[in-house]
């Protein structure tokens, strides 16, 4: 249909100059009647009426003059299709925009003599610069900004003489850069950022004297260091060169460049001195070295640098002190100097000019005072100066800076009581005062003055020695959500008003000396999931409105004086995976409900009238209390003690004889096996496998057996625990067994047989056997090295496919709930398989398995809406599939490796502040070698990939097929014979791929700086 229109068209075309009537510009207006054919159909056009072709001039986008059409602009028109190559025609077209839409497919220009600005950036355009550009001799302005071209940098660009601006960043242009480049010298404008570009980055720019502005970095990558030759171009005012591997020095030729303004060389490999020549660059506003590994002092010379009002020096290894010209600076905003060997005072004088917005200073050597001035301007918005050597007070100005966001003083030496009024600033998110010598009351809320109620939503005190009761206005923080004071000395009641804290989901107020009872009222605090009250001296009892907090997951409330019993709706909490009541006065009987039957006595030590099984001490059933000891004799206790060693011996000779019994296969009781596909071995086989030589691993769900076939085949026998029962009613378990073991997937673990012994009630899952262990035991293991960039990146498409059948293909759906890397096994070749699925359903419905795990996923791997919903669904498993990826990604665990509370979520959100352009600070040092080594771009790629997945909000992540298709775009990687399983789709695969999202000053890492400690 398409080709007769265009025949038609033509055809009209010619019919029309045969014409004595035709015009050219009514050649013009069949052109564009027949690009609106070939566009998918939008409002924006409905002015384009082919049926008056003379009103041409008059619709939309369309300009003319002299007869003609001259500019075309449809820019942010929301239109998609492809672009006939017969927009050509248009032969007096002198401006071209198409910014900002969906179009897509291959676009060539030729014969266009008039034409002089091109702008078809933000769109899907693929393919190459196929362009005849020596017939596009006027062209000044080309921009290609964000598409999807794949090809080498056009070496035709160098015939345009006239071109003064050249944008074709943010696409996947690869090869060098041509050095020709350095012969169009009319351009001002250079923008090549953005995509895989390797090799040197040629001197021949240095040519380019006319250039004012240069962007070379973002998942480009270049070795050879900065040319020299870049001080050659003395008109430049922004030279943007960052994260793109860059080594070596700085060229101190760059301070020739005395019209700069902005210098970003950041995220790096650069080392050496900073130049002292750079202090020649009086014009400078924006000096960004941040992420490198640059040696020795600050220069004295940048005390020039007048107009500076963003100095990033961050992340590097520099030494000495911070110089005192800094504090001169007239225009200073930002200055961020954290992770580095900084050692000496703060300036005094830093502040005074009032225009500080954002100063961190963490993570050095500093000593000395906090300077009283920084907020002399009242501009001061973000304050981190933790893990310094820093006392004194906290200076009393900050009590009244309206201005403040963010604070974080913890892990220093400061002393002296909080400033009145601090802690109720209007605007103030988060601070954090931990771990210093703080002293003084937790003050009562004073005037709110002109910024009305506080925002605060972090607040941590702890370690430190303050004192006095808790204030009651402590209901006016009423959007907090962690609140940590423990470890001080505050004393008196918890206020009532604690109930007034609906949002909070950290309390923390242990080691504190808090007396009287728990209020009843902390039960309204309904969004929390970790409650410390411990080493207090609260009494009473404790009040069964915990039970109505539904998601609590941690509760500690041990050395205190609590008395009477723990209530037994508190065993109810499903989601309580931690608890703590030892050493207080509670007495009765323990639940024996809920998560209860899962702790051990240590969590109720220290209550001497406690009884339960837990406690291993019976009750008085009719009162509650414990039944009391009889005292016994000696000869009694040795007799005993013989008895029980006759026991003992008999105990074992008849576990002798049970295990010998499973080995002939009876089991005191006949095994069945039920075979999901043609086996060369039989039950015995199957059961004489089940012995302690032959485990290779133990868990909740059960123990795992390794067997060797008589005919040498090797398999993998799962004995689960807790399913099955005396009743003979199973949960439909067998039937749901069956399902899957009719699963057939090459990136699932197979099943082939069921056993099951009606007798001892023993249930065994039948596998493949996986040489290669789990996907945890080697990336974490002392074989992880050997997992190269390749490798991971097809377990992970792999492994991918696996939960995407499971999602999409199976019929009903089977959801994982347990995806993690121990729940990924790799064969002989290091193929992945996802094992281990439906297991958690079962262990829901068919038992009291202790395998908290697969009920509710396990820690690090769990998505945050289980803690508010307490369901899981395949979101869930897109979200633990993202851990996954970050493990692949960075070589780490999911906890335990970030401090305290922090999981390998936050800890990647926090050091790559969430910009892909930061994706490769996380990247595995291991992948760093030439054999294994991650190529940036697509590091990168699946950086982007695992952030989706673990989005907070569980609609905005993916499903698991649009992620296979994410992660299918670098076909090298796909594992043999998977690359027709699924089509790609371009509503996703096309839309979000590395680059399309890079902005031309990428500021995402400035908005969020302080994320990076």
């Amino acid at each position: 249909m398409g080709r007769m229109v265009a025949f038609l068209v033509l055809s009209l075309l010619c019919l029309a100059r045969t014409c004595s009537s035709s015009t050219p510009l009514m050649e013009d207006a069949l052109l564009l009647a027949f690009l609106k054919r070939v566009l998918s159909p939008s409002p924006a056009l409905d002015s384009w009426d082919s049926s008056h072709p003379t009103s041409v001039c008059m619709w939309r986008g369309v300009q003319c003059e002299l007869g003609r059409v001259v500019s075309l602009d449809l820019s942010n028109l929301n239109v998609s299709g492809s672009i006939s190559q017969e927009i050509s025609g248009l032969h007096r077209l002198v401006n071209l925009s198409l910014a900002g839409n969906f179009l897509g497919g291959e676009l060539r220009l030729s014969n266009m003599t008039a034409l002089r600005y091109v702008n078809i950036s933000g769109n899907q355009f693929s393919g190459g610069l196929d362009w005849d550009f020596p017939t596009l001799p006027a062209l000044e302005v080309l921009d290609v900004y964000n598409n999807n071209f794949t090809a080498p940098l056009p070496l035709g660009l160098v015939k345009l003489r006239r071109l003064r601006y050249l944008d074709l960043g943010g696409n996947f242009f690869y090869g060098k850069i041509p050095p020709e480049y350095g012969g169009l010298e009319a351009l001002k404008y250079l923008q090549l950022a953005g995509n895989d570009l390797r090799g040197k980055i040629p001197g021949e720019l240095g040519n380019l004297t006319s250039l004012r502005e240069l962007y070379l970095g973002y998942y480009n990558v270049f070795d050879g260091g900065i040319p020299a030759e870049l001080g050659n171009l003395a008109n430049l005012i922004t030279l943007d060169i960052s994260s793109c591997s860059l080594d070596g020095y700085i060229p101190p030729q760059l301070g020739n460049l005395r019209a700069l303004e902005t210098l970003f060389l950041h995220t790096n490999l650069l080392s050496g001195l900073i130049p002292a020549s750079l202090g020649n660059l009086t014009s400078l506003v924006s000096l960004d070295l941040s992420n490198n590994a640059l040696t020795g002092e600050i220069p004295p010379e940048l005390a020039g640098l007048h107009g500076l009002a963003l100095l990033n020096l961050f992340m590097n290894r520099l030494h000495g002190s911070i110089p005192e010209f800094v504090a001169e600076l007239p225009n200073l905003e930002t200055l961020q100097l954290f992770m580095n060997n900084l050692t000496g005072v703060i300036p005094e004088r830093l502040g005074a000019s009032g225009r500080i917005r954002t100063l961190d200073l963490s993570t050095n050597k500093l000593t000395g005072v906090i300077p009283g001035d920084l907020c002399a301007g009242n501009q001061l918005r973000v304050l981190i100066l933790l893990k310094n050597f820093l006392f004194g007070p906290i200076p009393a100005g900050l009590g009244g800076c309206w201005s403040l966001s963010r604070v974080r003083l913890g892990q220093n030496y400061l002393n002296g009581s909080i400033p009145p009024g601090f802690l109720y600033l209007p605007l103030l998110t988060l601070v954090e005062l931990q771990n210093n010598y703080i002293s003084g009351t937790f003050s009562e809320n004073p005037d709110p003055g002109p910024g009305g109620p506080t925002q605060l939503a972090q607040l941590n005190l702890s370690n430190n020695l303050l004192s006095g009761p808790l204030p009651a206005s402590i209901s006016n923080f009423s959007g907090l959500q962690t609140l940590l004071l423990s470890d001080n000395h505050f004393e008196g009641t918890i206020p009532l008003s604690i109930g007034d804290l609906h949002r909070v989901v950290k309390l923390d107020l242990s080691w504190n000396g808090f007396s009287g009872d728990i209020p009843p009222e902390i039960g309204n605090c309904s969004q929390l999931t970790y409650l410390d009250l411990s080493q207090n001296n609260l009494s009473g009892p404790i009040p069964p409105e915990i039970a109505g907090i539904q998601i609590l997951n941690y509760l500690n409330l041990s050395r205190n004086h609590l008395s009477q019993g723990i209530p037994r709706s508190i065993g109810g909490l499903k989601s309580l995976t931690s608890a703590d009541f030892s050493f207080n006065d509670l007495s009765g009987k323990l639940p024996d409900n809920g998560q209860f039957v899962y702790f051990n006595a240590s969590s109720f030590a220290g209550n001497p009238r406690l009884c339960g099984p837990a406690l291993n001490t019976p009750c008085n059933y009719t009162s509650g209390e414990v039944r009391p000891r009889r005292s016994v004799s000696g000869d009694f206790k040795l007799v005993f003690a013989l008895g029980l060693l006759v026991c003992s011996l008999l105990f074992a000779a008849a576990a002798i004889l049970k295990a010998r019994s499973y080995r002939r296969g009876d089991g005191g009781g006949r095994w069945k096996l039920t075979a999901f596909r043609k086996l060369e071995f039989g039950v015995d086989d199957v059961v004489e496998c089940m012995k302690d030589s032959n485990v290779i691993g133990r868990g909740g769900a059960g123990v795992v057996y390794m067997g060797r076939m008589p005919n040498g085949d090797e398999i993998a026998v799962k004995r689960l625990l807790g399913f099955g029962g005396a009743s003979g009613h199973d949960h439909g378990f067998r039937a749901e067994v069956r399902t899957l073991g009719n699963i057939r997937h090459r990136n699932i673990v197979r099943l082939l047989a069921f056993c099951s012994n009606p007798r001892t009630n023993t249930n065994v899952l039948v596998y493949e056997y996986m040489r290669n262990g789990s996907l945890g035991e080697v990336l974490h293991g002392k074989r992880g090295g050997s997992l190269g960039w390749d490798r991971r990146y097809a377990i992970a498409v792999e492994a991918a496919r696996g939960l995407c059948y499971l999602h999409h293909d199976c019929r009903p759906m089977i959801v994982h709930r347990d995806v993690k890397s121990n729940n990924i096994l790799l064969d002989a070749d290091f193929h992945a398989h996802v094992a281990d699925f439906g297991l958690a359903k079962f262990l829901r419905d068919g038992g009291a398995s202790e395998c908290m795990s697969a009920i509710a996923g396990s820690y690090g791997y769990i998505a945050p809406e289980y803690a508010y919903t307490l369901k899981v669904d395949e979101k869930s498993d897109v979200y633990s599939f993202g851990v996954v990826l970050l493990e692949l990604l960075t070589g780490r665990r999911p906890v335990g490796e970030f401090g305290d509370g922090v999981d390998i979520v936050q800890w990647a959100r926090a050091t790559t502040g969430c910009c892909k352009e930061h994706a490769l600070r996380i990247l595995d040092p291991r992948l760093q070698g030439a054999a294994a080594a991650a190529p940036p771009g697509e590091a990168v790629h699946v950086f982007f990939v695992a952030m989706l997945c673990v989005q907070e909000n569980s609609v905005e992540r993916p499903t698991m097929r649009e992620v296979v298709q994410m992660l299918s775009e670098f076909p090298r990687h796909l594992p043999d014979g998977g690359a027709g399983e699924l089509s790609p789709s371009s509503s996703v695969a096309d839309q979000q791929r590395p680059g399309a999202g890079l902005h031309k000053e990428n500021t995402c890492y400035k908005l969020f700086p302080d994320l990076l400690n």
